[in-house]
Parts: structure tokens; sequence; C-alpha cells
């Protein structure tokens, strides 16, 4: 069986701000029941393990497949029970995935343990995917050869005008897009809140949360293959 690790952030607060924040519960839930559907098996991480944080703004449940998951046991037993991500082994896993969320801004750029495994998944020949603010673990991640995984390639995530409706720029410690970019991506814009996937190669990035399903659908598509 297929087997994909499911990244989310352990981050419950936006800066210095005091506004709770955690992960995009449809980013996740929306790619995983893609995943599932195809037959794969995940994996929930987070960057410090045990139950992460949910940002009570995405706490939707007239979305069905929100509220599906959310009334599944096995579900609730992942999110009570997150592996710590410095506890995986990347041998382990086809692809990874990073779901979004405010709270990622503050943990996913600089973690050690992302840069460790994104990058062995990747060379290992597996898929590195990412939607909204996920993205975010993919800034600063280097390749054996020292170069950031993003450079050269074609990426989307969420936008400087989506940031700055959300009231969100002056609040992150940086603009994703301008870093994805920094770094050497080729960042694709969307009109906001629009569904906007982005496929090179082995890398899968969506803009926001209307294309977190989307980016579900190309990751079991390159797996399939």
């Amino acid at each position: 069986m297929k087997k994909i690790l499911c990244v989310v952030t352990s981050n419950n607060v936006k800066g210095a701000t005091g506004i709770p924040t955690g992960f995009w519960l449809s980013e996740l839930t929306h790619p995983m029941a893609k995943f599932e559907d195809a037959g794969f098996e995940t994996v929930l991480a987070s960057i410090k393990g045990g139950k992460p944080p949910i940002d009570p703004v995405s706490l939707y449940f007239d979305d069905p497949i929100n509220k599906k998951f959310w009334d599944d046991a096995n579900f609730q037993r992942k999110l009570e029970n997150s592996v710590k991500l410095d506890d995986v082994d990347a041998k382990e896993y086809d692809a990874i995935f990073f779901a979004g969320g405010h709270g990622v801004m503050w943990d996913f750029a600089d973690s050690a343990a992302i840069d460790k495994v994104t990058r062995e998944i990747y060379e290992n020949g597996g898929i590195v995917s990412a939607v909204c603010h996920g993205p975010a673990a993919l800034v600063n991640v280097k390749l054996s050869n020292g170069e950031y995984l993003v450079s050269g390639k074609n990426v989307t995530g969420f936008t400087n005008a989506e940031e700055d409706e959300a009231q969100g720029t002056a609040i992150v410690p940086f603009l994703l897009a301008d870093k994805l970019t920094e770094h050497g991506a080729t960042h694709h814009a969307a009109a906001n809140w629009s569904n906007n996937v982005v496929v090179d190669g082995r890398l899968v990035t969506g803009q926001n949360p209307a294309s977190a399903a989307g980016v579900g659908d190309a990751v079991v598509k390159l797996i399939d293959r």
C-alpha cells in the first residue's frame, strides 16, 4: 500500500497578536479524502507531535468532507496522537503533503525535521506537495547538492493579495509568495480564492483552501502513473 505523510503545524497563535490559529481543517481533510479514496495509507505528523492545534475559524461542518472526517474515530485518534516529525523514517513514504493554515508560518520554514524528511522523500523519488500556506515548508528546503528544492520550479501558494485580504500582511513573519520567488521559484498566482494547482515534476502546490482537493487529485495521479 502506498503511504503518504500528512504534516500540520504545532503553532497555535499568530505571532505576538495572541490570535489563535493552527492548521486549516479542510486543507487536511480534502486531500486526505483523495488519498484514502485511492487506497493509500495516511499518517498524520506535526512538528512537535501529539495533538496539533486547529484554526477555530476552519471548524466548518457544513462542509461534508470535514464532517465525515470529524465524526470518524480513526481520524480523531490521528489528531490526538500525531507523529513527531523528528521520529519519521522518510523511507517509508511515497509522498509528503503539507497542509496550510496561518500557524505554519511560524514553525514550518525553519524546521530542521521538515528539511531532512522532505529532501529524503524527494531524493528517494517521492512526491512533495503542499497547499495554501503549506508551501512555507518548502521555502528553505535544500537538496543534497545545496540547491533549494524550489529553485527553478513552478509553484503556487497563498498569494500576497490573499494575505492582504486576510489581513495577515503585517502579522506573518514573511510573505510566502515573495520567499518562494526569492529562493528561485516561479510563483503562479490566480485570482483570489480560486482553485489553482501547479504541478512541476514531483512537486505539487495549491494556492488556497479551494485548491486542496485538486492537490490531492494531482498527488494521486502522480503516484498511480
